[in-house]
């Protein structure tokens, strides 16, 4: 049976290495604590507006640093953890999902403090081999931050506005082993249902049937969304909330594939760079279409019960997607909200 206990322990080690730097504002400090657990050869996906990097030093200086100079006493709250062999090659990926809580001490991408305590809503990806990190994706839902300090920069959402939960079962930490054939399990659900949208995608069908749906969910499943879009509840509440208005609100639409992809025991996951190009037509977050086709970063977390799956946690690089279409959700809000702030 696959054993990736070591890989897990590097990981959590790296994160053991970064809470200890709470309150610490010094890029170098960082870079060395980080350094024993990332390769020389790195590669760095980060949302809007990080982007990618290839040095720790970057990615210390760009995101780390900056979020704890504003963030003081961070926690890092973990919903789900697991890890896996990547489903399309031989690598081995360790994901970790959940909130950072911090106090909003200091103005952070130009917006502006509130000295507040709030939750940052988080999922990262690593590669691991040959014991280093060679491989990271970090996804922040930046625009439900923006919610918590007051802060509405998209039209209202059709579903819900809460701190996101974890698990319904509290079972997603998986520091310990899991029988491969329950990844095995999960995993082929999780693929027939991609195949399922992607099948959908290239019919150019956008009122999917609750029955294609219900082939691989439960009626009473629970879909965690982004902010712009929010949570809902059972499969007629997803598809009236973000299904519809996600299919008949974009055209073009074309699935390509996944950079990380696996799953264990009855959680899986999965990110791309990007996931899926679409062009806005008009409808989907409230906004008007402009005709530019744009690529989503998305990232999935699933949670299988039975034959089906129950849960869904999803982060889309909404700020991404909008600043290909000529609109930069997070400057232009800085600069209304907090003009005296150097964006």
């Amino acid at each position: 049976m696959p054993n990736y206990q070591l890989e897990k322990q590097l990981v959590l080690d790296m994160f053991t290495a970064i809470e200890g730097m709470v309150n610490t504002v010094e890029t170098p400090a960082f870079t060395t604590a980080l350094h024993p657990y990332i390769s020389e050869q790195y590669q760095f996906y980060g949302c809007h507006p990080f982007g990618e990097m290839h040095t720790l030093d970057e990615v210390c200086s760009s995101v780390w640093t900056p979020l704890f100079t504003s963030f003081n006493n961070m926690q890092r709250r973990q919903d789900i953890f697991i890890a896996g062999k990547n489903a399309h090659d031989d690598h081995v990926w360790v994901m970790s999902m959940g909130h950072w809580m911090g106090l909003f001490d200091a103005d952070w991408l130009g917006l502006k403090a509130t000295a507040q305590t709030t939750m940052l809503r988080y999922a990262e990806f690593h590669c691991v081999e040959n014991g280093k990190i060679i491989k990271s994706s970090l996804f922040f839902d930046i625009i439900g931050f923006m919610q918590q300090i007051g802060l509405q920069p998209l039209p209202l959402q059709p579903g819900a506005s809460f701190l996101v939960p974890g698990p319904q079962t509290h079972d997603g930490l998986h520091f310990d082993e899991h029988a491969q054939s329950e990844a095995l399990a999960t995993l082929d659900l999780v693929n027939r249902m991609v195949d399922d949208l992607t099948a959908l995608n290239k019919s150019g069908n956008d009122n999917c049937p609750p029955e294609t749906l219900a082939k691989t969910w439960h009626s009473d499943m629970a879909w965690y969304g982004p902010a712009g879009i929010g949570s809902v509840h059972t499969i007629e509440r997803y598809q009236q909330h973000h299904q519809f208005p996600f299919r008949k609100g974009l055209k073009d639409k074309v699935f390509n594939g996944h950079v990380s992809r696996f799953a264990e025991g009855n959680f899986a996951c999965f990110f791309g760079w990007p996931n899926l190009s679409n062009t806005p037509t008009g409808g989907f977050l409230g906004l008007p279409g402009g005709q530019v086709k744009a690529n989503m970063q998305v990232v999935d977390v699933y949670r299988r019960q039975g034959d089906k799956l129950a849960e869904n946690w999803v982060i889309i690089d909404i700020p991404y997607w909008l600043m290909q279409q000529g609109l930069d959700i997070i400057k232009r809000s800085a600069e209304i909200s907090n003009p005296s702030s150097k964006v």
